[in-house]
């Protein structure tokens, strides 16, 4: 018996190939979900079986492997597309089954040519059954296509980007395509947040707006600074090369001030949270986050320790200010962090300095310490004059990785 891994399509009997058309009517045995069998030409004959668990269509077709004649598996969209059909071949040519896999119209294929847009530029990601972050995927510089499925749907995702200040980003959805109560809609994140949507849903967003700049050390005066001490420039740089802030991290920002930290950790991350305090500091934040495009930083008000509880556990933590729970904020930081992961203080008075190393020591068996002096010039009756900034001292610790001692 040959097997026939069949891409269906969006579920319109219109829309097979000729040859997946063939193949369904020559089979004698037809396996796939309920929506697709009702689907099949009505002149196919085969015996159908209603079955969605690849696991257990190999099983079936291995006590049926000796019938004659072909067996036509049916599956939704195309082969190659977060299809069941590459468990399904490792499954039947691991018990020796021959297998021919015939190609479907993809959802992202139907929804662009609905549309009237081109889709090699599109990065693709499933929101089906799987860990998705929208917020990360339209920040890659790129329009992102959703497969959307279960408890997730497209007003999920929308609600997402409008929280991230994504609100404004165009998004297209299209649901039931191809069927006869198709809908596809055209409007905002934070319009399509409030809407319902059926279970066969997929949805196209624009790329967010980038900061293009991708050296560390953005200059003081591009930030929303307010009354609120900021991190400067040079010594920013010198943490995130010490932080090691690498893609797909999740970084804390605690003490966050104007969210120059945060901002700059966002550029590589995947996502930062930014603990402040200040309400004055909070929005500053927000203003800078929109400013320079780090629409996956998020903002929580509220004081450390107590305001870091229900975060994800993160990989990179950088303490800017305390408000006077330095040793608290950092027991709990420590105990946060992931194998691997480092945590960064920075000191700017001799007091603090004397209550964090001792800390960080006892914390970390992996310390260093670093004494940033920053001396810039200005320029004084024509003549340039060299005016320091106050020195600072950065502390950093490792956690050791996953095994490690």
């Amino acid at each position: 018996m040959t097997v026939y891994l069949i891409g269906c399509g969006c579920g319109n009997e219109n829309n097979l190939t000729l040859e997946a058309r063939e193949a369904i009517l020559a089979a004698n045995l037809l396996i796939g979900a309920p929506r697709l069998l009702a689907a099949v030409p009505a002149e196919a004959h085969g015996d159908r079986v209603s079955e969605v668990y690849p696991d257990r269509i190999v099983k079936k077709l291995k006590e049926t492997c000796g019938a004659p004649g072909a067996a036509a598996v049916l599956l939704s969209g195309d082969t190659g597309f977060y299809s069941g059909a590459k468990r399904l071949s490792a499954g039947l040519a691991e018990a020796g089954i021959p297998v021919r896999v015939l190609p479907g119209i993809s959802s992202l294929s139907f929804l662009a040519a609905r549309v009237g847009t081109s889709w090699e530029d599109v990065g693709i990601f499933s929101a089906h059954g799987r860990e998705c972050d929208p917020v990360a995927a339209v920040m890659e510089g790129r329009r992102a296509f959703f497969l959307t499925g279960g408890r997730v749907t497209p007003a999920t995702l929308c609600a997402e980007l409008t929280e991230a200040g994504l609100g404004f980003l165009p998004v297209i959805t299209g649901e039931n395509l191809s069927l006869e109560n198709e809908r596809i809609l055209r409007g905002t994140a934070a319009d399509l947040a409030k809407e319902t949507f059926a279970p066969l849903s997929v949805m196209l967003t624009e790329a967010a707006p980038r900061y293009e700049r991708d050296v560390p050390g953005i200059c003081d005066s591009e930030f929303i600074r307010g009354r609120v001490p900021m991190t400067k420039q040079l010594v920013r740089a010198a943490v995130m090369s010490l932080m090691d802030v690498r893609r797909g991290d999740i970084c804390w920002d605690v003490g966050a001030g104007t969210g120059s930290v945060s901002v700059e950790m966002a550029r590589i991350a995947r996502r930062v949270f930014a603990i402040e305090r200040r309400a004055e500091a909070v929005d500053l934040i927000r203003q800078n986050r929109d400013r320079f495009c780090a629409w996956n930083l998020v903002v929580r008000e509220g004081l450390a320790p107590e305001a870091l509880e229900g975060l994800p556990a993160p990989d990179r933590i950088f303490v800017g200010g305390s408000g006077g729970e330095l040793e608290a904020i950092l027991r709990t930081g420590a105990e946060a962090l992931r194998p691997g992961g480092i945590l960064c203080v920075t000191a700017v008075t001799l007091e603090t300095l004397g209550a964090a190393l001792p800390l960080m020591k006892e914390l970390f068996e992996e310390t260093a310490a670093v004494q940033l002096a920053v001396t810039g010039t200005e320029t004084v009756a024509g003549l340039s004059m060299l005016r320091p900034q106050s020195p600072v001292f950065i502390l950093t610790g490792r956690k050791p990785p996953e095994g490690g001692e």
